[in-house]
């Protein structure tokens, strides 16, 4: 009689990968529930490559066909309504948690030495997720989302020197039309997909070769540190932690259905109040606010510069931060991260009051 599990052991090598999980060990200390959002990152990404994948069996990325496959599917396809909105709630969702997870790792200083590379992985993935709310919410081709991708390309235009070159890049043309439409496809289901799994592998393998940080307060005393098994332990919560998540999800589907709208029509004016999604809005907000002309400068292409700034500027946290690279007390870090923090709920505080 064969014995079955030695048999797929042997020809699987899974063992090595099961001792590893039971000899993992996972700092304990008063901040460890700072450690989960990074593993319900990772399951929502899971699901959201499966709904993406299922919801693709049907789609189609002309703009003749774009509305109508995804009305298709919300209409007529057996629990395509709810695919389509679990798709699109886990996409908020999956932003909402990488701010969480970006700005806990950044006060409890987790991007010391020698973790600065988990830091510059991990933002570029956070740059790559927005761009997948941007790029997915122009494919089902209705008002909303054509009117939202025309004032996002724009800002994007407004770029100095490469804006002209990126706005047709993106539009595929000085328009927005057909071409838009595939190329949006195109980055959603296939580009960036792949530059996805590849971070998202860069960011894990250097975590397991750091292994998980700890606050400064605990490095500095030795009494306070202790580690807990990673398997069962961590991977328990881990496992209950995705289960409420996924919980949460299944309802806002079931109850909170995503509305499919009205078809896109390249020839009709712009709605009253047409916004982005929410993640965007406090950089839409500013870009309104902000004067049409600062001295010689344009208003939005300078808005715009100072946000790629700030893009820059988080990439070089961890090589500016030398308080932190000391394990000593940064405050003024510390009082930026919450700057940032406050100015981005205010800006979307205030977009969503000024409707």
């Amino acid at each position: 009689m064969i014995n079955l599990k030695k048999w797929f052991y042997e020809r699987t090598g899974i063992e090595v990968i099961l001792d590893f999980l039971k000899k993992k060990q996972v700092p304990d200390h008063k901040y460890t529930f700072w450690y989960y959002p990074g593993s319900i990152l990772l399951f929502l990404i899971v699901i959201q490559i499966v709904t993406g994948c299922l919801l693709l069996l049907y789609y189609k990325p002309t703009m003749e066909t774009a509305y109508e496959s995804v009305s298709f599917i919300t209409k007529y396809l057996p629990f395509g309504s709810f695919l389509r909105s679990l798709h699109a709630w886990c996409s908020n969702l999956i932003i909402a948690i990488a701010f969480i997870h970006m700005f806990s790792t950044f006060f409890l200083k987790s991007y010391r030495p020698p973790r600065e590379l988990i830091w510059i992985s991990g933002t570029f993935l956070m740059f790559i997720l927005l761009t997948f709310g941007f790029s997915g919410y122009l494919l089902p081709w209705n008002e909303l989302s054509l009117f939202a991708t025309s004032v996002g390309t724009q800002i994007a235009g407004s770029m100095p020197i490469i804006g002209k070159y990126l706005l047709l890049f993106l539009r595929g043309g000085e328009y927005i039309s057909g071409d838009t439409l595939t190329r949006f496809s195109a980055l959603h289901v296939i580009i960036l997909p792949l530059v996805l799994l590849a971070l998202v592998a860069i960011h894990v393998s250097l975590i397991q070769h750091h292994g998980m940080s700890v606050p400064p307060s605990v490095e500095s005393s030795p009494a306070k540190k202790k580690d807990i098994p990673f398997y069962p332990d961590f991977l328990l919560y881990d496992l209950i932690n995705c289960l409420f998540v996924f919980s949460g999800l299944v309802i806002l589907a079931l109850f909170l259905p995503k509305e499919l709208g009205i078809k896109a029509d390249l020839l009709a004016p712009a709605p009253a109040g047409i916004k982005p999604e929410w993640y965007f809005l406090f950089m839409f907000e500013t870009l309104k606010l902000i004067p049409s002309k600062i001295l010689s400068f344009e208003g939005k292409q300078l808005g715009v510069i100072i946000f790629a700034l700030g893009a820059v500027f988080l990439i070089c946290i961890p090589f500016l931060d030398r308080w932190s690279a000391k394990n000593k007390r940064s405050p003024l870090f510390t009082l930026i991260g919450f700057g940032i923090l406050i100015y981005i709920f205010a800006m979307t505080a205030i977009s969503y009051l000024g409707k």
